[in-house]
């Protein structure tokens, strides 16, 4: 079988092109797989990072990519369609982040070649932050389609009011084992210059106000001592808002703020410190987040919205509170260090959640849904 993947590869950096590098290299153990890279993955001024690629000392998956799609030139859209046509594909797959690709990607996915399946693995849906152009963006990609791929039933079931008749399957994200092992505890808080012998807490990845970390602020504020909060990752938009809060906490010299892109290598570094991730999302569907803590054995403790109820608390990995209020995020992380045996629990759910969420199974169960609607 002939499989191509169109997505973000290396230069680019980040968890989608994480997840395919991963992806292909699964697929390519039973499969002739090849990737197809973005020319251009956002233009510039819509990009609200520092960089879109990886610098200088990043140990990022490195791919051999060929990059095709300029998702800003529509006068590019045919060459690219043509390039992965002439290959001859049985299988067409296409990350589906957002409705900004839904132009591009649409116009591939109805030119990638009439005995080609297509198929989505969609991160979501509905977008985190909405626009006006959501509904007919979307909608005109997901009618290009042969089937699509959602990682969690949250996201599964805004599919179906977009698109009832595509035929779609749940996937569940598979975990990332790219990090390296685990280091000791005493290793990685000399590491970060933490502070020895306390409650580590987590807030790692992407800073974006959906994600909340103004909310675990407040709930930081009201904890004891015994604690410390770990910020580690790039901000998109202003710092100043979260600047104030931990100005204003009392324990502020126990924040410890790691405010850019954490490189592949360094991830281990503060996970190996931590002993609770914390997911204090207004909105979600799946999290690259918590496949980076079930690989290092950290419980989590996140809000009841999207797939994170349903693909943490509901497997017992974490604890989940009832709402994204600062007092609740705070009840649920005192209540996990009242009890170790809830840790315990946590980390024995973990070790099962591993088995079950392999790279072999993902492909396995994505193979088989391709067949399904051949």
């Amino acid at each position: 079988m002939k499989i191509a993947i169109l997505s973000a590869f290396h230069p680019f950096r980040g968890g989608i092109a994480q997840f395919n590098g991963n992806l292909l290299a699964e697929l390519g153990k039973t499969a002739d797989v090849k990737a197809f890279n973005y020319s251009r993955q956002y233009p510039g001024f819509l990009f609200p990072g520092t960089t879109q690629y990886v610098e200088a000392g990043d140990d990022s998956f490195k791919v051999d990519a060929e990059a095709v799609l300029d998702t800003a030139n529509p006068l590019n859209w045919p060459r690219a369609a043509s390039k992965i046509r002439k290959w001859e594909p049985d299988l067409l797959l296409m990350r589906y982040v957002m409705p900004y690709f839904a132009p591009s990607l649409g116009y591939v996915a109805r030119h990638a070649g009439r005995n080609t399946r297509v198929i989505a693995i969609a991160d979501n849906v509905i977008p985190h932050e909405r626009h006006f152009f959501d509904k007919p963006f979307t909608g005109y990609f997901l009618s290009g389609l042969d089937g699509c791929v959602t990682l969690c039933d949250a996201v599964n079931a805004d599919l179906r009011e977009w698109a009832p008749e595509l035929p779609s399957r749940v996937i569940f994200h598979p975990l990332y084992t790219h990090f390296g092992e685990k280091l000791p505890r005493e290793e990685a808080e000399s590491r970060l210059g933490l502070l020895p012998g306390k409650r580590n807490l987590l807030f790692f990845g992407l800073i974006r106000e959906y994600k909340g970390l103004d909310i675990l602020l407040q709930a930081f504020s009201g904890l004891s001592e015994e604690y410390q909060l770990i910020i580690a990752g790039e901000c998109y938009g202003p710092f100043d808002r979260y600047q104030e809060l931990i100005d204003a906490c009392p324990g502020k010299e126990r924040i410890h703020v790691f405010r850019r892109y954490i490189a592949d290598s360094e991830v281990k570094d503060y996970f190996s410190a931590a002993d609770l991730t914390v997911l204090p999302y207004r909105s979600a569907t799946q999290s690259g987040v918590s496949s980076a803590s079930y690989h290092f054995e950290v419980p989590m403790v996140v809000t009841a919205v999207g797939g994170l109820e349903e693909t943490i608390g509901n497997t017992g990995t974490g604890l989940v509170a009832s709402s994204a209020e600062p007092e609740e995020i705070r009840r649920r992380i005192e209540e996990y260090f009242a009890d170790s045996a809830i840790r315990e629990r946590c980390v024995g759910a973990i070790r099962s959640e591993s088995e079950r969420l392999s790279w072999s199974s993902f492909v396995k169960e994505l193979l088989n849904f391709a067949e399904d609607i051949r």
